[in-house]
């Protein structure tokens, strides 16, 4: 039976959300139960796609992701797939009214990673839209429940949002980006002249963008408003982190929040979201 694979193939999804990302599991338990199985999917989704160009060094990564993009489109074309990924994620594009153009966007962006290794403002701009601010706009499509008006409002915010989870990234993963993978996302810096000043001044752009994320937090429908805060918390933990680091140190290592630190963020963002205190 079709729905006994579909839900084996949200089971899968769910197990390599957890397996992956202690963050968005916690978060998305904090949404209401009827948007957990989407986001799982949605994570699994661009999880399997970052997977390919991050991790896969010994096996030809060209071809794993155009193999991978020729089965996305596939499995949207004919509503099934036997990778239970892609299965679980086509039902949830064709549910929600997902538009191809973000499909096709965050793809795009993880075909840059595999040859990019310096980007210019343009490509860095076009990067993030497509690795973060489009993966928002999914989990938007979730959130609203095809309310095409709820959308278009918290539209512009739900990419900010994602924009300054994705330069957190880059903050953190500097070590690994730079030292293995030989990328260097912001545009215009010398990572031979890396310092406090250059740090600063991106500091400040993610400022800018966190704030108007927040203010779309705020006008989300309950049954995900909870979730997405847990995210922004955890996020936001690690920049107040990596923003009390010396420059120097960022480019030695990953910086981390602790899962006892997360866990106790989430029952002090579990009071705040109660009250009304948002």
């Amino acid at each position: 039976m079709k729905q006994l694979f579909d839900s084996v193939s949200l089971r899968t999804a769910k197990m390599v959300t957890n397996a992956y990302s202690t963050s968005f599991s916690l978060g998305i338990f904090c949404l209401d139960k009827r948007f957990h199985d989407p986001i799982y999917a949605v994570y699994g989704f661009v999880r399997f796609a970052d997977e390919i160009v991050d991790s896969f060094h010994d096996y030809d990564k060209q071809l794993l992701l155009d193999k991978f993009e020729a089965d996305t489109y596939e499995a949207l074309h004919n509503r099934i797939s036997l990778n239970p990924i892609l299965n679980a994620f086509q039902n949830v594009v064709h549910e929600y009214q997902i538009d191809q153009y973000l499909i096709d966007t965050f793809l795009k962006s993880m075909r840059m990673d595999l040859h990019k290794e310096v980007y210019s403002q343009d490509q860095y701009e076009e990067y993030i839209l497509g690795s973060a601010e489009v993966v928002g706009l999914m989990c938007l499509r979730v959130f609203c429940e095809n309310d095409t008006q709820k959308f278009d409002e918290l539209k512009d915010a739900a990419m900010k949002l994602g924009s300054a989870f994705q330069k957190i990234n880059f903050l953190r993963d500097l070590h690994t980006d730079y030292k293995e993978l030989g990328r260097v996302y912001f545009p215009g810096v010398a990572m031979n002249e890396w310092n406090d000043t250059t740090k600063a001044a991106i500091e400040k752009d993610i400022d800018i963008d966190f704030a108007a994320g927040f203010e779309g937090i705020k006008k989300l429908p309950s049954g995900s408003q909870f979730g997405v805060y847990i995210a922004y918390v955890y996020y936001y933990a690690l920049f107040q982190k990596i923003k009390g680091l010396p420059a120097k140190n960022i480019l030695k290592e990953r910086v981390r929040i602790p899962n006892k630190k997360k866990y106790g963020l989430l029952i002090g963002s579990y009071f705040k979201h109660s009250f009304n205190m948002l």
